[in-house]
């Protein structure tokens, strides 16, 4: 059997972090490693425990979540997928938190189910955010230019884009709308009369040549290439 997920909970309500802690333990393919109440403790623990997942609170002393996140994907050591994880519904953290490099965000109010899944999700690759905010804030990156160079995306109308190494064939590229309409690979695989295991490896080109740490940061790009 794999190793279970490895899991740091950033939150600076004790209670909360325990009833986290509760219900990921039940689960056998994931353990919480460690705990952290600020974000300065979170970087730190992400240094010293090489979690696969944290979750991230926003508002903290010492150190708010959005800054914590930024300082621990900037480190080459760490790589650990976070998920901010927040009462507050509002789209300026939707932003800065995707744009500090994030890969899930999810509500404080969503089910021990969702919670389970995110964290599945974040380690296999995946990212996730909350379904009632992943259209608003994938608009909002839409209708933020890029600060990558421009050119011409596969489809062939001119718009902003990701410089990429090699580009996207064409497969790649429809992979990617679908991706950016929010479907899942067996959704993608039926689409386009293919199986799931040419989605995922799909799926891993289009990372790789995006240079995207997961599936969230992938589709906030192609709205900004404009495939979506």
């Amino acid at each position: 059997m794999s190793e279970p997920i490895r899991v740091l909970l950033v939150d600076d309500h004790a209670l909360l972090r325990a009833g986290f802690r509760t219900i990921l333990d039940t689960q056998p393919d994931i353990t919480v490693v460690g705990e952290a109440s600020s974000g300065a403790e979170a970087v730190a623990q992400a240094s010293a425990l090489h979690p696969d997942v944290i979750t991230m609170d926003v508002q903290m002393p010492d150190m708010d979540g959005i800054e914590a996140t930024r300082r621990i994907v900037a480190d080459p050591a760490v790589a650990a997928a976070i998920a901010i994880v927040t009462t507050f519904d509002r789209d300026d953290y939707l932003y800065q938190a995707l744009d500090a490099g994030a890969s899930g965000f999810l509500l404080k109010n969503a089910g021990a189910e969702d919670l389970i899944a995110a964290v599945r999700a974040l380690a296999a690759g995946d990212g996730m955010l909350a379904p009632e905010v992943t259209r608003r804030v994938l608009a909002r990156f839409a209708a933020t230019p890029t600060r990558a160079t421009y050119s011409t995306p596969p489809t062939g109308t001119p718009s902003p884009r990701v410089a990429l190494a090699e580009p996207l064939t064409d497969r790649e590229a429809e992979v990617l709308t679908l991706l950016a309409d929010a479907r899942s690979n067996a959704e993608i695989a039926r689409a386009l009369y293919i199986g799931e295991a040419t989605v995922k490896t799909h799926v891993s080109r289009i990372l790789q040549k995006l240079g995207a740490r997961d599936r969230v940061q992938a589709v906030v790009l192609a709205h900004r290439m404009g495939l979506a």
